[in-house]
């Protein structure tokens, strides 16, 4: 047998379990509720979908630690080699509204790197049965059991690029990218450029471990990449397991050519949590204090907003209005309910407001 094979085969199974549970509850009703907005919502299928998952995980792989979405993180799986990173429902707005772009979203992550990645969508497919998609690195992969890679067909400048839907709604359909397809589910996105319908994606904002996991092995068992936009590499298992900017990833090529449109075009990228040495510390006063935090969005060389927090305390809000909010809802999705009260203490404090900076 193939190295990963008992795991590939375990995170499939769990997945059509997980999947059939998200549509037993679909199709029975549910509440709604949110983490920190409307733009986060949760519901009693996310919890349970992370429950069976966990547990089939635990009851296979003792040894291994886990970070779902869902589950109470430790600092147990810091030590651990093995970590499974899970996301029950990637694309819960999408779940809840009743749209079929959303996936349960299962993935191996061997000395930081993804390995085993296993994303099902429950909703999708002409047969009832869901598509499901699954991989091991150095193995290839395949789409409802048909090996299947990456779309060489069209050439960079033709090459379909899947973006988030809310982020296009709210920006990006007026910057005049082509051939852009927004969508819901960022694992979803991944694993079909993996299995060749599409060729790229993109964020502005940050992401989370347990959203890209599993489509990031898929994409490396294709022979893609994914990165963080700054061109660092993504590292998975870290304590934080927030990825503090925009990624992008996809097919070699297409990326460095996306990546040049994207420069052109300015479009904006997020930075929470800037550290020294980053590229967008730049931005940054020179005498920011060890106990605050730096987040940015910006363009290139031009800073659009910047949020300077101690702790939960604002200690500095600059830019326009538009560009500040946009920076606000990262914060709030990153940070929680603490978020709430960084934002209503800006309004307050009138510090929301168009600044001109140089």
């Amino acid at each position: 047998m193939q190295p990963y094979q008992a795991e590939l085969e375990t995170a499939v199974q769990l997945a059509r379990e997980a999947g059939a549970l998200l549509l037993r509850h679909r199709d029975q009703g549910f509440t709604v509720e949110y983490k920190t907005s409307p733009d986060d919502p949760v519901t009693v299928a996310d919890h349970e979908a992370s429950v069976l998952i966990v547990a089939g995980l635990r009851a296979s792989f003792a040894d291994d630690g886990i970070l779902s979405e869902e589950l109470a993180d430790t600092a147990e799986r810091l030590n651990q080699k093995r970590v499974w990173i899970i996301d029950p429902i990637d694309g819960t707005q999408e779940y809840t509204r009743g749209l079929n772009d959303y996936s349960v979203s299962i993935g191996l992550v061997v000395a930081g790197e993804p390995v085993v990645g296993v994303v099902f969508a429950p909703s999708l497919g002409t047969d009832s049965l869901g598509v499901m998609y699954s991989g091991v690195v150095g193995q290839g992969l395949s789409k409802n059991g048909v090996p299947a890679g990456l779309n060489t067909a069209l050439s960079a400048e033709q090459a379909r690029i899947s973006v988030s839907d809310s982020e296009y709604t709210r920006e990006l359909r007026a910057l005049g990218l082509p051939n852009m397809q927004p969508s819901g589910s960022i694992a979803l996105k991944l694993a079909k450029i993996a299995t060749g319908d599409q060729e790229a994606t993109f964020t502005m904002s940050p992401r989370s471990e347990w959203d890209i996991a599993a489509g990031h092995a898929l994409l490396r068992a294709a022979g893609g990449e994914l990165r963080r936009r700054d061109g660092q590499p993504i590292v998975y298992n870290r304590p934080d397991p927030q990825i503090e900017q925009g990624i992008i990833g996809g097919r070699h090529d297409v990326v460095a050519h996306l990546e040049a449109e994207l420069l052109r075009l300015r479009v904006p990228l997020h930075h929470l949590g800037v550290l020294p040495g980053q590229s967008a510390y730049r931005f940054g006063p020179s005498n920011l204090a060890p106990d605050q935090s730096l987040h940015v969005r910006y363009s290139g060389d031009s800073l659009l907003a910047l949020v300077i927090l101690r702790g939960q305390q604002v200690i500095s809000v600059q830019g326009g209005a538009a560009d500040v909010q946009v920076l606000m809802r990262d914060l709030r999705r990153a940070y929680g309910v603490a978020a709430h009260a960084i934002q209503d203490q800006a309004i307050k404090d009138h510090t929301i407001k168009d600044i001109e900076i140089s």
